[in-house]
């Protein structure tokens, strides 16, 4: 992230330094995405999620969600074109870019039929990203560090903003548990669609089949969704430990595990990419 402007300049000079970058937009875009979701919200908590307001923000927040993930594509690709030396990823190596993934994800919600856990994962992730930027440049931009003295070594030291500190605590503290959540939304969505495409809605197979990759590939760069599906995986073994459970609904699950197991290792697609999927960027 690009730091804030020099505090040496006006106040109107930095904001205007500070609008005119694409990391501006790519904050804007999450920005978007919280105001929308929570209209969305309130829509559907009041049983209105299939209003005019209601459906533009479901896909406004959509279109804020893949500008966000386009931006980051973007410099990524600019990147590695302006160092000249680094050759640009082939195809599959680009699909394994987490910001990719979530990118065409945004845009396949965006043209589907309205599932409002969707949103939530979107959701989080935007939640932390206002919250970075907000710290690192935001704040800084508006009210810069003053200093406080000098240090031991005679450096000058500065003292943050107050309101600075309680956000980088915030996103320390509840960084891995809102991860957590995430991996845990982004399994239980795939039971939703698991369940359309079950009673035949429309497009629903397609999507599932779709989402079926994403998940695959989030479990193979997440430790999140690992641990999530990990838990879940001990929490029906505990369940079907009971000395009641039939014998029949043990040997089910067992197979369900197995063919699990089975399918992971089938599609484990660093065997075929040879990891060059491996070490791309977590998604922004």
């Amino acid at each position: 992230m690009a730091p804030p402007p020099p505090a040496s300049m006006p106040l109107s000079q930095r904001m205007m330094h500070l609008v005119q970058t694409l990391q501006f937009g790519w904050f804007v875009g999450h920005l978007t995405l919280l105001f929308c979701s929570l209209r969305y919200g309130l829509s559907y908590i009041f049983f209105k999620y299939y209003s005019r307001w209601a459906r533009f923000s479901y896909r406004t927040a959509f279109v804020a969600a893949a500008a966000t993930y386009g931006i980051v594509v973007y410099k990524a690709y600019r990147a590695r074109a302006r160092s000249g030396g680094r050759q640009q990823p082939g195809a599959l190596a680009l699909l394994g870019d987490e910001n990719v993934q979530y990118l065409l994800m945004a845009l396949v919600w965006l043209f589907s039929y309205q599932i409002p856990l969707a949103l939530l994962p979107f959701t989080v992730y935007s939640v932390f990203h206002v919250a970075t930027y907000t710290r690192a440049n935001l704040i800084p931009t508006i009210q810069p560090p003053q200093q406080s003295g000098a240090s031991p070594g005679g450096r000058p030291t500065t003292k943050s903003s107050p309101l600075a500190d309680t956000i980088g605590r915030f996103v320390k503290e509840y960084y891995d548990a809102s991860m957590t959540l995430v991996a845990s939304l982004e399994i239980f969505l795939w039971f939703r669609v698991l369940f359309s495409a079950l009673i035949f809605t429309r497009g629903s197979w397609i999507l599932l089949a779709v989402y079926t990759v994403f998940v695959r590939a989030r479990y193979s760069q997440s430790s999140f969704v690992q641990g999530a599906v990990g838990q879940g995986v001990d929490r029906v073994d505990a369940m079907l430990a009971n000395q009641n459970t039939p014998p029949a609904a043990k040997q089910a699950w067992e197979t369900v595990k197995r063919l699990g197991r089975q399918a992971t290792d089938a599609t484990d697609m660093n065997r075929f990419a040879g990891g060059q999927g491996q070490g791309m960027k977590k998604a922004q």
